[in-house]
Order: structure tokens, then sequence, then C-alpha cells
């Protein structure tokens, strides 16, 4: 028999993916170069950032059946390749002065090497910790959210000695390795495996395993409310913290005073609470549940966005802000737990890939918005009250998805009842 693997290595080579494709969240320190260089402007580097997370989206949706048919190797495998080349290739588009070439390495390969890297290896984790499937997920994605950490550093390092195509080179190099390598350990668990000390507990009645609501292929579940629901929410969710990140220093300083560099620090800041919460919030919703968790998200940004435009202390406005990245950070990390939970792990990559198509639209949507609110009136106080009001409809989701899963529970355990009475009048007769 093949030797079970240790599901916290599975862990670490999930984090290592995480932390190199999310180096995406470190472009920033490629714009002023570039526009210095090139002299191109502000939203065209801008939109090699959005193409890349658009791509992110559609390709996660659309390799999620590849990664379920081949299985977590082979799609990590693939996503070392096209996330290389992506970052490689804009070496190459850089040293002949293409942003068209960038926007086709960095954007589309880069991009599908993002949407396939991201849901192999969370998926593949949940499956190893169906007793913390809310840990597991949320030690993945807390590598997305720190990666920029420790690349942004690395990278204005590199920039500095070598340039900038070389960094592209050398970079792209180590990414390739980094998810090559992390790949290579990446493997489901046998059938019907439990932790070890898990399974004694429930021998022992100690433990209690919650049964997934369904156990759906992704085709069968994008025909479902539930589904949608959960779509919406997490649109919601990344729209309006997509929308905050962008405008976070200039709404800073034009409503607390802060300096332009106190600012900057702030945004810092902001990367550090949205790695953290994404473990935090996503292992809290372990022991309240997927829904409450989420509904707990809404309420909580419900009242920091409505009460946002009226700060004038910098103390308290950095606080809601960081509140907020915090809840942007730990929606990722706990849809994961929560698609296990209502459709079950017969497909979870598929089905993640296809939510993530919420990213892709909020990646286009609450940038744009918030900039085009801004040009409208003197102020953000506007686009806080509608994005309090969007968290408002969120909540009302949140509720109708608590419902339904209490529904389909419920009818789950009339079917169960009349499957035992069957059983024993078979036995009788």
């Amino acid at each position: 028999m093949e030797k079970i693997r240790n599901r916290w290595l599975i862990a670490a080579s999930a984090v290592g993916i995480h932390i190199a494709i999310g180096s995406v969240y470190a472009w920033s320190v490629f714009t002023k170069p570039l526009i210095q260089e090139f002299g191109w402007e502000l939203k065209d580097t801008q939109f090699t950032f959005s193409l890349a997370i658009f791509f992110l989206g559609i390709s996660a949706a659309f390799l999620g059946h590849y990664l379920e048919k081949k299985g977590p190797r082979r799609s990590g495998i693939l996503a070392a390749i096209f996330f290389g080349i992506g970052i490689a290739g804009s070496g190459l588009a850089i040293h002949l002065e293409s942003i068209y070439l960038l926007y086709l390495f960095y954007g589309v390969f880069g991009g599908i090497g993002l949407g396939l890297g991201y849901i192999t290896p969370v998926s593949t984790l949940v499956k190893w910790f169906p007793d913390r499937r809310g840990l597991a997920a949320g030690l993945a994605i807390m590598g997305f959210g720190f990666a920029a950490l420790i690349s942004s550093p690395l990278i204005v390092y590199l920039i500095s000695k070598v340039g900038i195509a070389n960094t592209f080179y050398i970079t792209g190099a180590g990414y390739f390795t980094i998810i090559f390598i992390s790949s290579l350990y990446l493997a489901p668990p046998p059938k019907d495996w439990l932790p070890a000390g898990f399974k004694a507990g429930l021998v022992n009645a100690k433990k209690k395993l919650s049964a997934d609501l369904s156990q759906l292929t992704a085709n069968e579940a994008v025909k479902t409310k539930r589904f949608w629901y959960l779509w919406s929410m997490l649109f919601i969710n990344i729209t309006c913290g997509i929308a905050i990140i962008s405008v976070a220093s200039p709404m800073a300083q034009e409503y607390t005073g802060l300096s332009p560099v106190a600012a900057a620090t702030m945004v810092g800041i902001m990367g550090l609470f949205n790695g953290v919460g994404r473990i935090g919030w996503a292992s809290f919703s372990d022991l309240i549940g997927r829904p409450a968790m989420y509904s707990i998200f809404f309420g909580i940004q419900i009242i920091a966005y409505f009460m946002l435009p009226g700060i004038t202390n910098a103390l308290l406005f950095q606080a809601l802000i960081f509140l907020i990245l915090s809840c942007y950070g730990g929606g990722f990390a706990t849809i994961p737990a929560f698609i296990g939970d209502v459709f079950g792990t017969k497909q979870l990559g598929a089905i993640h890939g296809y939510i993530l198509t919420a990213w892709a639209a909020a990646g286009m949507a609450g940038p744009l918005f918030a900039a085009w609110a801004r040009t409208l009136t003197t102020n953000y106080n506007g686009t806080m009250y509608f994005f309090a009001g969007m968290f408002g409809v969120a909540l009302f989701i949140s509720f109708l998805m608590h419902r339904e899963v209490m529904k389909i529970r419920k009818q789950n355990k009339q079917e169960y009842v009349v499957q035992i009475k069957e059983e024993e009048a078979v036995l009788t007769d």
C-alpha cells in the first residue's frame, strides 16, 4: 500500500504555491519604474494587474474540471508552467518595450497560472482536513495575502540592481521552481480517509463529523440557489474590499489629515491584516459555522462603512480600515470550506473555480466604481454609504443562505428516516 502523506506537509506545499502566485499583489512596485522608463500612463500599467485578476477568475472556472480529472500534482505543475512563462515572459516584453506583450504574458499567461495555482492547493487541502476545513483553507490562502510583504522588497531590490527585465526573468524562474517543487507533494487523501486522532475520537463518540449538505458535481452545483447565494456574497465582499484598497491612501489623507508617508504605512499594514484575517476568521468559522461567519463579516462591515465618513481621528479610522481588510481576507479564506460544507468535496476544485468568477467581476467593478463615484462627488461619503447598503443586501442573502441550508438539512434528515424505515420493513419481512 502507498504510504499516506503527511497532511501538514501538504499544507506547507499549499502555502508555498500561494506565496509564489500571491506576488501578483506586489504589482504596484513595478508601476513607477515602468512609467519612468517607458513613459507609459498609469492606467496602462494598472490594466496589466486588472487583466491578471480577470484571467485568474476565468481560468479558475474553466480549468477546475482539469484539476478534478488530472489531480492536483499535474494541475500544480501546469500552473507553474503558465505562471513561470507569464512572469519571465514579461521580462521579454520589457526588453522589447511592448506593453501589449506585457498584457499577454503577465495578464493572460500569468493570470491563467494564478487561477489554476489558486484553486489547486486549496481544494486538495480542504479534503485533507475534514475536521478543520476553515483552518486548512485559511493556511493556504493566508500565503496569498502575505505574499506581497515578502515579494515587494525583493522586487524593489532586484530592480535597483539588475533592472526591470532581469527582475522578471529572475522572479519568473524562482516562482516556477517554488510552485513546481511544491506541486510534487500534492495528492488527494485515500478514499474515506480520516486523521488518526480524529478517527479515534469518532469511534469513542467524543467528536462528531458534520455531514456535508450534498455531494454535487460542479455542473449540478451551478443550478442551485445556494451556489448563486455564495457567488453574490463573495462578489459584494470583494468589490467593496478592492475599492477600499484602491482608495485607502487618499481617503485617509482627506478624512483624517494623515501625511502621504503615514498613509503609505497604513497601506502596508493593511496587507498584514488581510493575511491575518484569512487564517483567523477562517479558523473561527470552524467553531461557529460558515453561514454565521459570513453574517458576522457583513454585519461588521455595514457598521464600519457607515462610520468611516464621520471619522476624523486617525487611529480610529485606521482601526476600521484594518477591520474591513481582515473581513475582506477572511471572505476569501472561508469560501472553500463553505463550498465543501454545502456541495461536498466531490468536485470542490471545479466549484471553487466557478465561484471565483465573482473575483474576476469584482476586480473590474470595485476600483472602477470607486474612481467613477469620486469624480462625480467632492468626497468619498456617498461611496462609503453605498457600500454599506451593498453589505445590507449581502447580509440579507446570508440569511437566505442559512434558511436554504436548514431546509435541505431537514429534507436530508427526513429522507434518512424514510430509508431506515424501509430497511427495517425489509428485514421484518
